[in-house]
């Protein structure tokens, strides 16, 4: 099962932070990363989780 995640993070085409919800995935790198859509205009925001 995927993990989900709440919270904000830094809209890049609205220069604001929105609330979103997404999953967690691992990037290449191993970071986990938080991935969802802009509630207000539908860009991808990405957020850098801790590793614990």
């Amino acid at each position: 099962m995927a993990e989900t995640y709440k919270g904000e993070a830094y809209c890049v085409k609205c220069k604001e932070k929105r609330q979103f919800e997404g999953f967690v995935n691992v990037s290449d790198s191993g970071r986990r990363m938080a991935k969802g859509k802009c509630p207000v205009c539908g860009t991808t925001v990405n957020r850098i989780l801790g590793k614990a």
